[in-house]
């Protein structure tokens, strides 16, 4: 019978599995504060992009909310994506390379989801 316990896989550091779980826990939450800002006291059901540009101005809260959403998601999705692959046992100098790889794709994608919410909040002005 197995440990019901969830651990690190073999070359996955107690780090990175740590940040993995609470990422995704972080997830749900603000995932579900979203929804409900967003979708269900919003007048209709939907935010206008006018609407979600003041609100981004008005409540400085939620670019923040939202700035940490983003890197939640792209880090947890990441490192799950390497967790994936590590059952392919690839030999260790591939799994440097994809290590690399995938840090260099969660810097540009976080760096252009941060610009896109400064975009946002500054649309217009």
């Amino acid at each position: 019978m197995q440990n019901a316990v969830s651990q690190p896989k073999a070359g996955e550091s107690y780090l990175l599995w740590f940040i993995k779980i609470v990422t995704g826990l972080l997830i749900i939450v603000i995932l579900f504060i979203h929804f409900l800002v967003n979708h269900y006291l919003a007048p209709e059901g939907l935010l206008s992009h006018a609407e979600v540009v003041a609100y981004y101005r008005n409540y400085p809260i939620v670019p923040i909310m939202e700035g940490f959403f983003l890197v939640f998601v792209v880090s947890h999705s990441l490192i799950g994506t390497r967790s994936i692959l590590l059952d392919l046992n690839l030999k260790k100098n591939i799994m440097r390379v994809i290590d690399a790889l995938l840090v260099a794709i969660g810097l540009v994608a976080t760096g252009y989801g941060i610009w896109l919410l400064f975009a946002v909040i500054n649309w217009g002005a």
